[in-house]
């Protein structure tokens, strides 16, 4: 480095250019004005060029030390732009986040989490994903995915999962079923009716515990149709086609036809959150603070 101009000569050349004075530079720098003078005719040297014509009053540019006055002055401003924006990238404050999340999870508290942290992150990028929770799990796998929000997410190689909600269930009902009457209903009601679900496929734990749901009633669902999305299943019931289980954050979707009805159970779904195991990721950590908050209040 002996013989290479460093960014500390071009900082100390521009307080002495903008100073005009050694004295008020070295003041300004906070390092004695012997070095100062020193850095400074290293720069000439390393330059070979006068810079500086020293009088007993102060300092005058030369006309190669005015044109590098203007170039330091902006070389310094980019790279302490850039420093900065390396800092906020550091911190979590700028840079783009992929988040995945089944739609389920959009009925809880979670927008309301992306709007606190979108004023508060305004440099951050978010890219969001709807997609079902299987794809989630490999999208994460392979970098696709920053952040996930699973509906009864699992724990596999290469994830961490951790539960932020659990919710309780509903049935869903056409409106002309005599039980339809009822304010809540055993879910043993339903052991002769023909089901809608998902398919499993999409969410193996969440078919599961759907299907143990309906087992702790003392019945196996007979399913007549399968549907990816809750809008469209509560369609299909309110079409009369069956009856079908939700969670308890969907009955915010009003589909005319169809009504939610409350039973017993100690049955729950989750929402989980899943990153990839060992990520370190500001953005991903500043975000699933708001998350945490946001669901817990659920």
């Amino acid at each position: 480095m002996n013989d290479e101009i460093e960014l500390r000569h071009l900082r100390y050349f521009l307080a002495v250019a903008e100073n005009l004075h050694f004295t008020r530079a070295a003041e300004q720098l906070h390092i004695a004005q012997p070095a100062l003078s020193q850095q400074i005719r290293r720069l000439e040297s390393l330059l070979g060029h006068a810079l500086l014509i020293r009088t007993t009053r102060g300092v005058k540019l030369t006309a190669a030390g005015e044109l590098l006055a203007e170039r330091a002055r902006a070389a310094i401003a980019r790279v302490d732009d850039d420093l900065a924006q390396v800092r906020r990238v550091g911190l979590g404050e700028k840079g783009a986040l992929s988040i995945g999340f089944t739609g389920s999870v959009m009925f809880t508290e979670l927008p309301a989490a992306i709007h606190r942290f979108r004023r508060k992150y305004p440099n951050v990028e978010l890219q969001l994903h709807e997609m079902w929770t299987s794809a989630q799990a490999k999208a994460l796998r392979d970098g696709s995915l920053d952040i996930a929000f699973l509906r009864d997410g699992e724990a596999g190689e290469g994830l961490a999962v951790k539960t932020m909600l659990r919710e309780r269930y509903v049935a869903v009902l056409p409106q002309s079923h005599p039980l339809a009457a009822k304010k809540t209903l055993r879910l043993h009601d339903l052991r002769a009716e023909p089901f809608v679900l998902f398919p499993r496929h999409m969410g193996p734990l969440a078919y599961d515990r759907s299907m143990d749901c309906c087992k702790r009633a003392g019945f196996s669902p007979h399913i007549v149709q399968y549907s990816p999305q809750f809008a469209t299943m509560f369609r299909l019931v309110a079409a009369g086609i069956g009856v079908s289980l939700a969670p308890a954050c969907m009955t915010q979707l009003t589909v005319r036809g169809a009504v939610f009805r409350e039973f017993p159970g100690s049955a729950r779904t989750t929402i989980d959150v899943a990153v990839r195991s060992g990520s370190d990721n500001p953005m991903a950590e500043n975000f699933l603070r708001f998350a945490r908050d946001a669901l817990v209040q659920t």
